[in-house]
């Protein structure tokens, strides 16, 4: 069948749908902050950056008005004000992007995984390649800067090794046994995310203009910095480096470069999208005391996404994504 006689699915449209709205909300903080860097090769990544996404932004909106559905209005300039103090440093930016590229690639593979059509799947695999090149380029200047913060090390077994009795997920009584490697990159993946979304809460809650907003941003800052310590204590626990922190990063400037809506809208993205980070610890995680410690930031981190999703609507500023048909109400229209 040709590609243009296959309509786009639902799943299809969603995917699209969320990455214009994330895609755009990213896109202005990266011009932002490409505004305030000095560096000139951290400068050169961000224009390649912003070039990349507005190729894909013009793409994804062919997508959507080729369907004949309303595109989303996203974020765009009028969430920017330029010419205002700095607010984060040059490797802030540049960690900031980091993380940003590593959500993305991993956003653009679920996209692909949900889409049937030739020219979608084109698509995805020619954003997924760009977040690649884009990931390596960020991850070998922070190793040139000396920022890039690599994962613990520790020395290996001699041979292969099976688990034996139930002392292998004990982690409240008695001995607990050394972390695993797999549970270790789980709690510092989580911490650095964690590191962002704190430091950027402090950030935004410096100079967002909305006194409720700035509460928010607050208890989620406060929320960030209790699961850092509650991930942290348990590598400090097998004597194992912790992530730093970026809070020297961001400055003391009260001026506000984004709306309030776009801050509010960026954290929820940040934390919707940490939840899968925090699935997959749990996942990964073989002692109680590491379950239980997960579960404990998940179901914290929906009671926050509830107040966000109150916030955003209370301002009427949360965005309605494609609905399927209402068949009870077209019955009733007859």
């Amino acid at each position: 069948m040709d590609k243009e006689e296959l309509k786009l699915t639902s799943a299809e449209i969603g995917t699209l749908w969320g990455e214009y709205v994330n895609g755009t909300a990213v896109d202005i903080v990266n011009k932002y902050m490409l505004s305030i860097i000095e560096d000139e090769k951290i400068k050169e990544i961000f224009e390649d950056a912003i070039e990349i996404s507005g190729n894909q932004k013009q793409q994804i909106k062919w997508f959507i008005e080729n369907e004949e559905f309303p595109v989303p209005v996203g974020f765009s300039e009028s969430d920017l004000n330029r010419g205002t103090k700095r607010l984060f440093s040059d490797i802030f930016c540049l960690h900031y992007l980091h993380i940003m590229t590593l959500n993305g690639l991993i956003g653009h593979t679920i996209s692909l995984s949900s889409s049937v059509r030739k020219d979608l799947r084109h698509f995805y695999e020619s954003a997924s390649n760009d977040a690649m090149s884009m990931y390596q380029r960020t991850t070998d200047l922070l190793l040139e800067k000396g920022h890039f913060q690599r994962d613990p090390y520790f020395y290996p077994e001699k041979k292969p090794e099976f688990v034996s009795g139930q002392q292998f997920i004990n982690g409240f009584l008695g001995d607990k046994r050394p972390l695993a490697a797999t549970e270790i990159i789980a709690l510092s993946l989580n911490i650095k995310k964690k590191i962002m979304e704190k430091s950027l809460s402090i950030g935004f809650s410096q100079v967002a203009k909305s006194k409720e907003i700035r509460k928010f941003l607050e208890s989620t800052q406060n929320a960030s910095n209790q699961q850092i310590q509650s991930l942290s204590k348990i590598l400090k626990g097998d004597n194992l480096p912790v992530p730093m922190s970026w809070e020297s990063e961001v400055t003391s400037s009260q001026d506000s470069p984004f709306s309030d809506k776009l801050m509010l809208y960026h954290m929820g993205f940040l934390l919707q999208s940490a939840q899968s980070y925090h699935g997959a610890g749990l996942a990964s995680a073989m002692r109680v005391d590491l379950v239980t410690t997960f579960e404990k930031i998940i179901l914290k981190n929906i009671m926050i996404t509830k107040e966000w999703f109150n916030l955003m609507t209370k301002n009427n500023w949360l965005e309605q994504p494609p609905l399927a048909p209402n068949r009870k109400d077209i019955a009733k229209d007859k």
